[in-house]
């Protein structure tokens, strides 16, 4: 199991990489580790934040996928119909984008500190956009 520390806002989690369930997309990240950006509220998802990445390419097809991540749960969207994002679920979310529901793969798996994740979606909706890095433990 390959262990993550994210820093996120004035928080840090642990996380997994969902290897088993999502091979090719946890590989393509970690070539691009570390990763850092700055997380936005979500449009029309729920309660989420999320990481536009434009035209990025991971070069990644679905693998494990939903349109329903649970809080704590962190999924890609490899692009397409809409950008290339990343989405940090931290409540109910109904994964979509302005043309409509979209399924994005999880994988990765916050497993500390899950009472901060909805504190850091609430503090970005109300203050705005939160630094955000992923790197390995």
């Amino acid at each position: 199991m390959t262990k993550l520390k994210i820093t996120a806002g004035p928080f840090t989690f642990d996380a997994r990489l969902e290897t088993e369930l999502a091979p090719a997309t946890c590989a393509a990240f970690l070539k691009r580790m570390p990763f850092e950006s700055k997380v936005v509220h979500v449009r029309w998802s729920g309660e989420g934040v999320w990481i536009p990445l434009g035209d990025m390419n991971f070069d990644v097809g679905y693998e494990n996928h939903t349109s329903y991540p649970a809080p704590g749960q962190i999924i890609l969207y490899p692009g397409g119909i809409s950008e290339t994002e990343i989405l940090l679920a931290y409540g109910g979310v109904h994964f979509a984008s302005k043309v409509g529901q979209l399924a994005g793969n999880h994988f990765i798996t916050i497993t500390s500190n899950l009472e901060n994740v909805a504190v850091l979606g609430r503090k970005t909706l109300w203050d705005g956009a939160q630094p955000i890095r992923f790197e390995l433990a």
